[in-house]
């Protein structure tokens, strides 16, 4: 057993100092490491002139034709009736009626408050005997002065009193009249606070009027967008309810706000039933027609400067680059992709493998989809 244990001790031994002995270089293995290596640093070396070797390299391209597009400008407002009006008591008095209730729609004339007449009748009953009687005087003094018998000064203070008296009335009648307060126009009853038995001073609030003929979309645009607009630009706008009407731009403001530095506009709604007052709206204002192309993103690309573009072909099949200004998208199912300017009218864009292609580079294109113009 003593003899079996030295043996096994040895062997190990053995195997040990094999292992940790350098070995010579040049073996098998590092050989097979250094021609892997080679073989990659070849096809490296080799590739450039793979690249100038055009046999057989095929790209996707497609015919376009530039097309009309009408850039949007989108601006978040609301809907806005055309004006709202406080009517107001121009007599002081107390209320005694309230034809209308809150939400009737009236017409221009009819009656929102109605307020004590008090003396106001008697006192132009009385202004009218005085317009009377000075009426007499003054024409009696006209007969003596066309007889001689009365100087002009006379004549003139005649006038003037009964021009005094005629005066009166007008006032007794008109602050009569306004012991009625009427609707300026036609619209709808927004509030009625005032109620019978309240005491009404001049100034104080009757009614407020909406009118909603016609019914405004209204938003404020940024100061760099507002150089695009114009008025009678056409207007699409989303309602927040989820209605969707159109509108024609009728105002465009000339002053910025002083916190925003944003211009108002209003556009008037086409269809005016069923629209209420101060609903969120998307609006998308139309700012200028161009011609532009609409490409699939995928097709766009950059140059060595970082310059947006994309790769064309001309009638030789040869490649070059240029840039576009993107102008718009487009999401619907038909015809998505973006509208790019800066290419000419008719062009040969490369949709697949321009990024393995560069300018002054003959290719072959296979010609997968063509779109023109409307």
């Amino acid at each position: 057993m003593n003899k079996q244990k030295l043996v096994a001790v040895a062997i190990a031994a053995l195997v040990v100092m094999w292992m940790i002995v350098p070995r010579p270089s040049g073996t098998q293995e590092s050989n097979a490491a250094g021609q892997s290596e080679a073989s990659i640093t070849a096809i490296r070396e080799d590739s450039p002139s793979s690249a100038d070797d055009n046999t057989g390299f095929t790209v996707r391209a497609a015919r376009l034709s530039a097309r009309d597009y009408v850039e949007y400008v989108r601006v978040r407002g609301r809907t806005e009736a055309f004006r709202r009006v406080d009517v107001k008591a121009e007599q002081a008095g107390r209320v005694t009626a309230t034809p209308v209730l809150e939400g009737t729609r009236v017409a221009s004339g009819d009656v929102l408050c109605e307020i004590a007449v008090d003396t106001r009748q008697s006192d132009l009953m009385e202004a009218e005997s005085r317009q009377q009687q000075t009426r007499v005087e003054y024409d009696a003094v006209q007969d003596l002065r066309r007889q001689n018998l009365a100087s002009e000064v006379s004549v003139t203070q005649a006038k003037a009193a009964y021009d005094s008296a005629t005066a009166a009335v007008a006032r007794a009648r008109l602050a009569l009249d306004n012991t009625r307060i009427k609707a300026p126009f036609d619209g709808i009853v927004e509030a009625r606070p005032a109620e019978i038995g309240d005491l009404l001073e001049r100034g104080n609030i009757c009614a407020t009027l909406l009118d909603d003929s016609p019914m405004l979309v209204v938003g404020l645009v940024p100061e760099q967008q507002i150089g695009k607009l114009e008025l009678g630009a056409r207007v699409n706008a989303e309602l927040l309810t989820g209605e969707k009407v159109a509108a024609t731009v009728t105002y465009l403001s000339h002053s910025a706000e002083a916190l925003s530095r944003s211009y108002r506009i209003e556009a008037t709604i086409d269809e005016q039933e069923g629209i209420l007052d101060g609903i969120t709206a998307e609006m998308y204002i139309a700012a200028y027609n161009t011609r532009a192309h609409l490409i699939p993103p995928s097709a766009m690309t950059l140059d060595d400067n970082g310059v947006v573009g994309v790769k064309t072909l001309n009638a030789d099949n040869v490649v070059s680059f240029m840039p576009v200004n993107v102008v718009g998208d487009e999401t619907s199912q038909m015809d998505a992709g973006v509208w790019v300017t800066g290419l000419p009218d008719q062009v040969t864009l490369i949709t697949l493998g321009q990024e393995i292609v560069f300018p002054g580079q003959r290719v072959e294109s296979d010609f997968s989809w063509t779109r023109s113009s409307p």
